[in-house]
């Protein structure tokens, strides 16, 4: 990405030293478009580093304020705090949950509790429970999400003063991020979010310090700057699973960068792009992957109890942790021993009873034969018992009965004394899968098509199948078809229950049961060994990264299953216009209510900021067609690769939402709100810049400037600046009870701030009409 500072300092030194060579010998007119190019050498200096000091700690004292202002209200569990509160208390409690996203942040937030003297003792079961009446240390908790919000203002600030800007400029860009309310009420809650989007302007305000330093390239600095990049791109994806997308913003860049390096016009030798290549592969990609796979030792390593993510993992990931029942409760399965098998994912018995599927179904589909239902069911039942019968000679007794992996059995339903059985016939709700059926057990015309096999899930051949632990596929020897259950009910006829059939995809994650229990004994010894407790045994050992790969993909089959409709989900093309927002808590004793919405003044100028920027380039293009150009080359320089990063880095951040299936929020589009943010100073430097590469006539011909480091946007910019930020501030506070919880408001006064019809605010007043 090309950058001001980067091409003046190239520039200016190059003017420099012709001065110093030709120094009489230069043309008046020659020396004196030299001197006058070093304007923004001077502009620069005569910004001193006390006036940015000053505008930084001012934006930074108005951030931690809006942050911090009755952090402690409401004292009560606030949104999605039950689910990352919750996750802090069990890395203080050392037990394993799972969740769809990476661990740093809730690291952190764990980290935060503790140092708070939060004990971990209280689960943030739901929205409204009390933090006073439990003792929970929940200000210090939520004072960590507010430092990282309140800094990623002066960091915007930064952003744009590296990139180029000015002061004014600069700062306005901050003020967007600063009294947004939508920034503001993640902020201050114990959320991820605040963490997520601070690392993601620390990525943008690395790489930029890295670019400009290309011109210094491999130096101790330029090494240092691409090193934080790589880090802060780890810190970044291992905040929130959406943290990912930084990655392709910045790689869009080290793309352009990397083409650019290898042309050869520029005197580019294949060994330097190499260098740069491997430096980057270092910096951006090695890196990164260390520090992320670092956030994941350290989560297994404070999570190494038993704990509420069990269920999600593998036995063999299960059987590493202390107190796990696998460990505790695990025993051997033998031959006609009696089993209740649950299917993992939806937890339903396998299940039958004496009722038949219908001959004709609702699609009007007529079947062969009405066999007996085989379905899923949610409770304990006699119906869901299973006997193990063996198709092979087995010893009297012994090791020889246990059931191992890659065997084939029988199953039979003991209540109707029927083999499970499976034929091509096609299921109730799902033609292109196989019905499940039961056959008489004295009836062998069909003894093939009862025959299983058994595969136990990431054990060896010898493997004995276990209760509990013993993980599953149930594969049909003549069709190959696996055991398989879906949520989507069964019509009345099956009582609502869920459908059990034949999914030709043998390999299906989702296909996957286990023995919940082990039903009678042969004898009292037998009973005795089978329900006495098993002594706690030591966890199993498991290498990092077959834990780590397990849980990552786990995180992405949740994250892509999260289909389920919310009252507040709301569609990507709605955001940046802030149609709809999220109710986060609500008191019904004083009327209060925090409602998650972005202040308009700052969405909407943002929005109008991108239609602008792609406004000004097309007309350009097109100009340019025609052999006019509008705009001077290194402005438009500008605009293509410095407010061009920025729009890549919000198209990349906006537009993959598009492509998710999942159920979708508003809080979303806070990475891309950032990047609109830097772009919307970028535009308003544009429209406002007065002196910026301004060519002057020298001699009766025209003679283009050198870009500077600051552009003189002049009184009217300051102005408009100022006006947008007490509008801003205005909207802040008139609409701030909803972002606090505080005040309460009477219905006439929610209806006042409902400024779309589409914002769903609580206790608005009934509207009366007159005759």
């Amino acid at each position: 990405m090309e950058t001001p500072v980067t091409t003046r300092r190239r520039n200016v030194g190059s003017s420099a030293r012709s001065a110093s060579t030709h120094s009489s010998q230069t043309d008046p007119d020659e020396h004196y478009v030299a001197t006058y190019s070093q304007r923004g050498k001077f502009q620069q200096l005569a910004e001193s580093k006390r006036t940015n000091l000053l505008v930084s700690s001012t934006l930074a004292a108005l951030a931690f304020f809006t942050r911090f202002y009755k952090i402690n209200n409401p004292d009560e569990v606030v949104f999605d705090e039950v689910h990352f509160g919750k996750f802090a208390a069990y890395y203080i409690r050392g037990e394993y949950y799972f969740d769809v996203h990476p661990p740093f942040a809730k690291m952190m937030l764990g980290a935060a509790g503790w140092f708070a003297g939060f004990d971990g003792n209280f689960n943030f079961e739901n929205i409204g429970d009390s933090y006073t009446d439990n003792h929970v240390p929940y200000v210090g908790m939520r004072a960590l999400p507010a430092t990282f919000g309140a800094l990623t203002v002066p960091l915007v600030y930064a952003i744009m003063k590296e990139s180029g800007y000015s002061t004014i400029i600069a700062a306005f860009s901050a003020i967007l991020v600063l009294f947004d309310n939508a920034h503001i009420t993640q902020d201050r809650l114990i959320l991820i979010d605040a963490q997520l989007i601070f690392f993601t302007a620390l990525t943008i305000y690395t790489y930029i310090r890295f670019r400009k330093l290309r011109y210094h390239d491999f130096s101790a600095e330029w090494w240092a700057w691409l090193i934080a990049t790589g880090v802060s791109l780890a810190c970044t994806a291992g905040s929130k699973i959406n943290g990912v997308l930084i990655f392709f913003a910045v790689g869009a860049a080290v793309l352009v960068d990397l083409w650019d390096l290898l042309d050869i016009k520029k005197g580019h030798s294949m060994e330097y792009f190499t260098r740069h290549f491997i430096a980057r592969t270092i910096g951006l990609i090695i890196v990164p992957i260390i520090v992320y796979l670092s956030f994941f030792w350290f989560h297994f390593k404070f999570l190494p109890k038993s704990g509420p993510g069990d269920t999600f993992m593998s036995p063999a990931f299960q059987e590493t942790l202390m107190g796990n029942e696998m460990l505790l409760n695990a025993q051997d399965i033998r031959y006609y021993d009696t089993i209740a098998m649950k299917h993992k994912d939806t937890k339903v018995f396998l299940h039958s009873h004496k009722e038949r599927y219908p001959l004709r179904y609702d699609d009007g589909r007529l079947t062969p034969r009405s066999g007996q239902q085989v379905t899923g069911y949610a409770h304990n039942d006699t119906n869901n018992f299973w006997q193990i019968i063996p198709t092979k000679a087995l010893p009297a007794t012994g090791p020889g009965r246990n059931v191992k992996n890659e065997d084939v059995i029988q199953l039979l339903h003991v209540n109707t004394n029927s083999l499970l059985l499976t034929h091509d016939v096609a299921s109730p709700l799902m033609p292109t899968n196989q019905e499940f059926t039961t056959w008489p057990r004295d009836d062998s015309s069909r003894y093939n098509d009862t025959l299983f096999q058994l595969q136990i899930v990431d054990q060896g051949d010898d493997a004995t199948w276990k209760t509990k632990s013993g993980y599953f596929r149930l594969i049909h020897v003549p069709t190959r078809v696996a055991m398989w259950t879906h949520k989507k009910p069964l019509p009345d006829w099956a009582f609502k229950q869920q459908e059990i059939n034949g999914n030709k995809n043998s390999l299906e994650k989702t296909a996957i049961w286990y023995v919940d229990d082990l039903v009678g004994a042969e004898d009292e010894e037998d009973f005795l060994r089978r329900t006495a407790k098993v002594e706690a045994k030591p966890p199993k050992k498991r290498s990092f990264l077959k834990k780590f790969f397990e849980l990552q993909m786990l995180m992405l089959q949740h994250n892509a299953g999260l289909t389920a409709s919310h009252p507040y989900a709301s569609n990507p093309i709605n955001w940046p216009f802030v149609v709809s927002g999220i109710s986060f808590w609500t008191d019904n004793k004083e009327q209060r209510q925090i409602y998650m919405i972005g202040n308009i003044v700052s969405w909407w100028a943002c929005t109008m900021s991108l239609s602008i920027f792609i406004g000004v380039l097309c007309a350009d293009l097109l100009a340019r067609r025609r052999g006019v150009e509008p705009i001077p080359e290194s402005v438009r320089n500008r605009l293509w690769n410095n407010a061009g990063f920025f729009v890549i880095g919000w198209a990349t951040h906006y537009f993959p939402f598009f492509l998710m299936s999942r159920q979708l929020f508003i809080h979303h589009y806070l990475a891309a709100h950032l990047f609109s943010a830097l772009l919307a100073g970028a535009v308003l430097n544009f429209i406002m810049s007065e002196t910026i590469n301004y060519p002057i006539s020298i001699a009766g011909r025209k003679t283009r400037m050198r870009p500077t480091q600051y552009s003189d946007i002049g009184p009217k910019a300051l102005a408009a600046v100022a006006v947008f930020t007490v509008a801003e501030f205005i909207m802040l506070i008139y609409i701030s009870p909803l972002t606090y919880g505080t005040p309460g408001l009477t219905g006439d006064q929610v209806n006042a701030r409902r400024l779309l019809s589409t914002w769903t605010l609580h206790f608005a007043a009934k509207k009366t009409h007159t005759i």
